[in-house]
């Protein structure tokens, strides 16, 4: 087609002028700036939590810190091995019930809940827990376990924190599930796969990464919760390792120290506080490692 006529065809782009470009530099620099500062400022409050407790806290471990049972009141040394084992117990528990009810949730919620009412309403009851305080839940939990059982469990402190959990994997399974592509379970469904396998052996374990991040999410959450568990787990001051008895836990035991007029009993709280921290930590990081790795993807 002839140009002619047209000057503007002809002319070359035009630079932008210095100005411009300073303009854009500067912008530039504010933004990143503005980010790293954003990154220092989350950053800092788990890093100042983390110093002071190891401040406060490192002194206090030793051996029989992770082998020993509470003293009793008015003597020195101690430990809350005992704590930590029903730490564990408890976590354990609530991880076998909450997150494969969380999981199986949203997976109902993302491939065969989209526009009916009983998606809806699982997708507005998660919303709500997720806002209900932990105390709420021990309460309840307390009426519909203990009250039965007519004693305390380590069973219905694992039921409260399987109930925490359950919102927070199923909101983040739903999420995670939506963003595997379509074509994806067409490819599956065009092979004959059945709807129920696509969902679980193709979209389940594409969205898989983001899915253990948000049952991590979940077990953070409830490994340091102490309310749910005064009203179902109750504490023990000795070994305990049946579901159907009180037991002991890291933040039950740190609450009891915490408030009592010892300043021994104050020196171990620091000290539970962080092991508790550091195993939330560790846990986590060795999720990661294996998620990152493919072991808990199927992979080799």
């Amino acid at each position: 087609m002839s140009t002619t006529g047209n000057p503007s065809a002809l002319e070359a782009p035009r630079k932008p002028s210095r100005g411009n470009a300073l303009r854009r530099s500067a912008a530039n620099y504010v933004v990143s700036g503005l980010a790293v500062l954003a990154t220092v400022l989350v950053l800092a409050p788990l890093a100042a939590i983390l110093f002071y407790l190891i401040y406060k806290g490192a002194s206090s471990l030793n051996v029989s810190f992770f082998t020993r049972v509470p003293a009793p009141v008015g003597e020195e040394g101690g430990g809350m091995a005992n704590a930590i084992i029903g730490s564990g117990i408890i976590l354990a528990i609530a991880s076998l019930i909450g997150i494969p009810i969380g999981i199986g949730a949203g997976v109902y919620l993302a491939e065969f809940g989209q526009g009916k009412l009983l998606g809806n309403a699982v997708r507005f009851t998660a919303d709500v827990l997720n806002g209900v305080p932990s105390i709420v839940m021990g309460i309840a939990v307390y009426s519909l376990v203990v009250k039965q059982q007519m004693h305390y469990s380590a069973l219905a402190g694992g039921v409260a924190l399987a109930i925490m959990m359950v919102p927070t994997v199923t909101r983040t399974t739903e999420e995670m599930l939506t963003t595997v592509p379509h074509a994806v379970r067409e490819a599956a469904l065009g092979l004959g796969v059945p709807k129920w396998r696509t969902a679980v052996s193709v979209s389940l374990r594409t969205a898989s990464p983001g899915i253990i991040t948000g049952c991590m999410l979940a077990f953070a959450r409830v490994a340091g919760e102490t309310a749910p568990l005064l009203f179902t787990a109750f504490g023990n001051q000795f070994w305990s390792f049946k579901l159907n008895e009180p037991i002991a836990a890291l933040p039950l035991q740190i609450f009891v120290y915490a408030i009592s007029p010892y300043d021994e009993w104050h020196r171990l709280a620091w000290a539970g506080a962080l092991v508790l921290i550091a195993l939330i930590m560790i846990s986590v990081t060795l999720v990661r490692i294996f998620a990152n790795r493919g072991v808990l993807k199927g992979g080799s």
